[in-house]
């Protein structure tokens, strides 16, 4: 049984929020804001280690995250130098002996947004959160998408568009979840400018589970 390419999501240039929320939550080599960055997902989730070593050793990239799931694993490296951080992509994928359409197309789960957020509810998801508070009264963006990895693109694109606030993102495990906070009217650019990022993904479409 080969390997799996669930995500392959090259970032052109990490946003403020989302560098800083990866240094606040990540255990590896902290990113700054204007590096790219690549996060790799496959399936199963223990080959993620060689790919991790493939990596350092074909570039000089540094590695953020590294997760071992019993199902995926998921690699984040960044440079500050774009090229370093595809060369790091292509000896993967040479390695995997995949090419970068063989990765899944994203498929948004779940796409909403609450208004007026109510005080009660903005506690309970802020102690949860990694990231900036949400405060009463304020919009709530929720996406949740699979692959898990596509979850950063859906951030960073959404930080680019719109002046909101990331209040947690999880790009590991079966599903992907993104919360950002904000204006109303910000927050609906910046759901526009996320859910438009996924859709531009090309890719192979997910096996139908068929129950017989």
């Amino acid at each position: 049984m080969g390997t799996a390419l669930r995500t392959y999501c090259f970032l052109d240039a990490l946003q403020p929020q989302l560098a800083t929320f990866m240094a606040k939550t990540a255990r590896g080599f902290l990113p700054v804001p204007g590096q790219a960055s690549l996060f790799v997902e496959i399936a199963p989730g223990i080959a993620i280690n060689q790919v991790t070593d493939i990596a350092l050793k074909a570039t000089r990239v540094q590695p953020a995250l590294q997760v071992v799931e019993r199902a995926y694993g998921l690699l984040e490296v960044h440079d500050h130098d774009q090229g370093e951080v595809l060369s790091a992509g292509a000896a993967i994928l040479r390695h995997l002996d995949l090419r970068e359409q063989d990765r899944l197309k994203p498929k948004v789960l779940t796409n909403q947004i609450i208004r007026g957020v109510e005080a009660y509810q903005t506690q309970i998801i802020n102690r949860a959160s990694a990231g900036m508070m949400v405060l009463p009264g304020q919009s709530l963006f929720i996406l949740e998408c699979e692959p898990a990895g596509y979850a950063v693109l859906a951030a960073n694109e959404a930080e680019k568009a719109a002046q909101v606030y990331l209040v947690n993102v999880t790009p590991y495990g079966a599903f992907g979840r993104l919360y950002m906070s904000g204006p109303e009217a910000e927050v609906d650019a910046a759901a526009t400018a996320a859910t438009a990022a996924l859709a531009a993904v090309a890719g192979r479409e997910p096996e139908k589970f068929v129950d017989r």
